[in-house]
């Protein structure tokens, strides 16, 4: 029985259907509440075209076209900068992330600038020892091999000091980057800066993944390039690939530009051109009989990759990504599944310690689980320890290591040992996680993030227990009884005589789905229960039969639910309920047939 309450997105005004009387009704309402409130937008979200208002094309035929990439402020002066570079042969260094976006991010910015015969190496820092960003240390080792210029990709847009430490050195910066900025301007590090997030740019779309912005500096680049057309498209396309990646795993927007970017980026993946995707996708028993869809990019590729780094250091998938070899492909592929198998492993234990920290029954507003003073949990997981805590509760929630620092001396000869504390936090709707975090920044030595996620890291005891006071503080005052029910948004009321496998067919052409475009979520009331079967090894699956309670309509389809079944034990042949799902093609035996993905159900109220 569900303990969600359902929210019906409002119909759309009668007249705008009307406007666009050769698409389904139902296809309209759920882009209408996506957003695409004109004929205009639909038709352009509906279209292969990328709209072309601002657009720059990369080819003659106009088929690369997207935002154009000048105007971000600093763009231009950053193309000259890398082109003055690259003329004197001097030594380029990409500064990446650790995480699925990060890699993919210095792989698509590498790789471009060594096809205009730049001398690139990549830098990804250690997640343990150095942590998320720039660091001083790092930059003392680039300086040392001879580089001139550092380019940040996914990171560095809260490295004020750092970058003027690298101004220090003699070492040219460009940061680009898609985090949210520092409240105060002063704060911005004193270089050429290219973020989305920057509101004072007034770039179209801000909600690009650190990937799409690399992307769009290397397609500066290829504008300014004395390339041909026929160059400048294959450059291009060799890396949408990894820009559908890093978009679809970091979680971002996938409208607008976005979903520009990894429509045609999931075309070039299910190209296959890539030995070490090729290699991974397999080892996930990934078949390739049918496309490549976002969610195996998501569910499937996006967790091996950030497992490099959780579990070791993220060099591992940089070197899969990049790799010509079969057989380096293969060996790698699997150390990577190995690792994300143990990733699994260690964090199902965490889970189980941080809920022994959790009562209940008595549920504070924000969720914070600390290791004991004899625990030094994997930091590489906290976060995805939290975001199965914060959505098993429903509440906001904040993990936190304990790290047991190097003994001997800093990067400025300080003393470094003891015990401090690095943490991630996930969050739910209504709860601006980094903007809580930004109002208890004095106890915190680095932070950032975004309003559903953050990293921060702590120095000592006393300051985690100040910090732990104040956000408490801060939840009590903004975490609403409405803000902490439980809730789950569906697209529309469907009829059960509206379903079809054409309507289904015309669904999947809004995809590909992930943030802010999620697979279009139905409801249906006062269906009755015709036939219930356990499926699966171990009897976890369940298949509904389900019709029209009424009897005015004798559609009936089969819904099921995975791994849930026990969810569902009070269920009996012959309840009438409404229910919540998605609609699905099953192909089987060469039968395509319409199939519901259940989501939740309860009784319906002409029942009770």
């Amino acid at each position: 029985m569900s303990k969600k309450q359902w929210q019906i997105a409002v119909s759309p005004p009668a007249e705008f259907p009307s406007s666009l009387s050769d698409i389904d009704p139902i296809i309209t309402s759920v882009l209408w509440n996506r957003g695409l409130q004109s004929a205009v937008a639909v038709r352009s979200f509906l279209s292969d075209e990328a709209d072309s208002a601002l657009s720059l094309d990369l080819s003659s035929d106009g088929s690369l076209s997207f935002y154009d990439p000048f105007l971000f402020r600093d763009m231009s002066a950053a193309v000259d900068l890398i082109i003055k570079h690259l003329k004197a042969g001097n030594k380029i260094i990409v500064y990446g992330d650790y995480d699925a976006d990060g890699v993919t991010s210095s792989a698509v910015l590498a790789q471009s600038l060594q096809t205009l015969h730049g001398q690139v190496e990549v830098y990804l820092p250690d997640r343990v020892s150095e942590g998320y960003g720039l660091n001083k240390e790092a930059l003392n080792q680039i300086k040392e091999q001879g580089v001139s210029l550092v380019i940040t990709v996914d990171n560095g847009i809260r490295n004020k000091e750092e970058a003027a430490y690298a101004r220090s050195l003699g070492l040219d910066l460009i940061i680009t980057d898609h985090h949210v900025l520092p409240e105060d301007r002063a704060d911005l590090p004193d270089c050429l800066l290219i973020d989305p997030a920057d509101k004072s740019d007034n770039y179209p779309w801000p909600f690009l993944a650190g990937v799409g912005v690399a992307f769009k500096l290397v397609s500066a680049l290829l504008h300014r390039s004395q390339l041909n057309d026929t160059q400048k498209r294959l450059i291009a396309e060799r890396a949408l690939d990894l820009v559908a990646v890093g978009t679809i795993a970091d979680m971002v927007s996938l409208m607008g530009e976005n979903r520009w970017l990894v429509k045609r980026g999931l075309n070039i993946l299910n190209q296959h051109r890539r030995p070490g995707l090729n290699a991974l996708f397999k080892t996930a028993k990934i078949a390739f009989d049918r496309p490549l869809e976002a969610w195996n990019v998501g569910w499937q590729l996006g967790p091996r990759l950030n497992a490099a780094s959780r579990i070791g250091h993220a060099n591992s998938a940089f070197s899969l990504i990049n790799t010509d070899s079969e057989e380096e492909a293969q060996s790698l592929a699997q150390d990577l599944n190995q690792r994300n198998l143990n990733r699994q492993q260690i964090t199902a234990e965490i889970i189980k310690q941080v809920e022994m920290q959790i009562d209940p029954a008595n549920l504070p507003v924000l969720i914070i689980g600390v290791a004991d003073v004899d625990q030094l949990w994997n930091e590489g997981v906290v976060g995805l320890v939290a975001g199965k805590i914060c959505e098993k509760y429903h509440r906001p929630t904040l993990v936190i290591a304990r790290v047991k620092e190097t003994e001997g001396t800093g990067v400025n000869n300080e003393a470094v040992s003891g015990l401090s504390f690095k943490g991630s936090g996930r969050s739910i709707e209504g709860f601006n996680l980094i903007a809580a975090v930004e109002e208890c920044s004095e106890f915190l030595d680095k932070y950032g993030g975004h309003p559903m996620a953050c990293g921060f890291s702590i120095k000592d005891e006393k300051s985690l227990d100040l910090f732990k006071r104040q956000i408490l503080s801060l939840a009590e005052k903004s975490l609403t009884p409405a803000v902490l029910a439980p809730k789950l948004h569906l697209d529309a009321i469907l009829p059960f005589d509206k379903i079809n496998l054409s309507l289904v067919e015309s669904i999947n052409t809004l995809a590909p789905f992930g943030q802010n475009n999620p697979q279009p979520r139905f409801a249906s009331l006062a269906l009755r229960v015709d036939d219930l079967v356990l499926i699966g090894s171990e009897r976890q699956h369940l298949k509904i039969r389900l019709s029209s309670a009424d009897n005015v309509s004798t559609t009936s389809f089969w819904a099921i639910v995975f791994s849930a079944a026990a969810d569902y034990k009070n269920l009996k042949i012959g309840n009438v309920i409404d229910l919540a799902y998605y609609l699905d093609i099953n192909d089987f035996n060469g039968r395509r047939e319409v199939q519901l993905k259940i989501l939740d159900w309860r009784l319906s109220e002409s029942s009770q």
